[in-house]
């Protein structure tokens, strides 16, 4: 599944240029719980099609049958600059529209977007460049500009600004169940998955469609990877000959994540081994993980990938998790 944002704006773009009427939404401000984020998209067509989410689908029902004729509804999409509504002011509302908590949250709803400057969009995400995008309260003029970092949606008077970004990417060295479980996982949570293993023989089997295979050495494929701040790296061969030169090229990158598979030992033995051969030292080395995962007693692959699915979540969320759920933390206090 692909990067949920992208595919709302892609799929907008294509209902504006097919003429069709249609409306972005997007939240804007949260009070107390939200079942969505503060920047979460939705699109609403005139025939009340949907795609993304600004809620658990309470408020989804509501914006189609005020905006949209779907099924006899008596909505109509309204024309004029972007309008700004609330949810969950009181709490009947809060109870109706499925808000936890008695939560409020505020939505931009702008009509029509243009559809030109949409697909201008689009393509500089397709192409993996992260893009601002301001819009006019007053007119519902749009600017774009490409951003330097990724940031969190602001709101004035006077205009929202959004930062949108291309996928995040995960790069998977090695073939196996384990990757074909991860990789599932992975492309679930909206990353698109590249797979890279030379070896012929472990590569036959693989199954999990969608996914990018590279039969470079691994070191190779990092580089043409370019790993950004919203890449992964992750090593699954346990064969140094494999890992360790493109475990050392992802650590020369911005990739948020960087780790191996791996016993204790053999975590530690990979340090040494990259301190004592590749002139690392353990500051070179801090951001690499190993033992990868989180601890939950995993024992299969699909357990262990869940365990490291999450850590990546976890890091990519900027979550710090507590040690205790650190794999050789935990198995440290459990031997001992």
């Amino acid at each position: 599944m692909e990067n949920l944002d992208v595919m709302v704006l892609r799929t907008l773009r294509d209902w504006r240029l097919a003429g069709r009427r249609a409306l972005l939404t997007t939240v804007v401000r949260t009070w107390g719980s939200s079942p969505r984020p503060i920047g979460s998209i939705m699109a609403l067509a005139e025939d009340g099609a949907v795609v993304g989410s600004v809620s658990g689908g309470c408020i989804e029902d509501d914006l189609i049958a005020r905006y949209s004729r779907a099924h006899g509804a008596p909505g109509e999409m309204p024309s004029g600059p972007p309008a700004l509504v609330k949810y969950g002011v009181t709490a009947d509302e809060a109870h109706r529209f499925g808000l936890p908590c008695g939560g409020t949250l505020e939505l931009l709803l702008e009509y029509d977007p243009d559809a030109t400057s949409l697909a201008t969009l689009v393509e500089a995400l397709e192409q993996g460049r992260l893009m601002q995008r301001t819009v006019s309260l007053a007119d519902g003029g749009v600017r774009l500009a490409e951003a330097g970092v990724p940031a969190a949606l602001t709101v004035t008077g006077k205009e929202l600004v959004n930062t949108f970004g291309p996928e995040y990417r995960m790069l998977l060295i090695g073939a196996g169940q384990l990757a074909e479980y991860l990789s599932t996982m992975a492309k679930f949570s909206g990353f698109a998955v590249t797979l890279c293993d030379p070896r012929a023989e472990y590569r036959t089997g693989w199954s999990t469609p969608g996914v990018t295979i590279s039969t470079e050495m691994p070191d190779d494929a990092v580089l043409a990877f370019k790993p950004d701040r919203r890449s992964c790296v992750v090593a699954l061969t346990h064969d140094p000959k494999l890992d360790d030169l493109a475990l050392l090229e992802a650590l020369q990158s911005e990739a948020f994540y960087v780790g191996a598979i791996g016993s204790r030992r053999n975590a530690q033995a990979r340090r040494e081994r990259m301190i004592e051969h590749f002139d690392q030292t353990e500051a070179s080395l801090a951001r690499l993980r190993g033992p990868i995962g989180i601890y939950i007693g995993s024992k299969t692959p699909p357990e262990i990938a869940v365990s490291v699915m999450a850590e990546i979540l976890a890091v990519k969320n900027n979550v710090t998790l507590p040690r205790e759920t650190e794999v050789a933390v935990a198995k440290a206090a459990a031997a001992g």
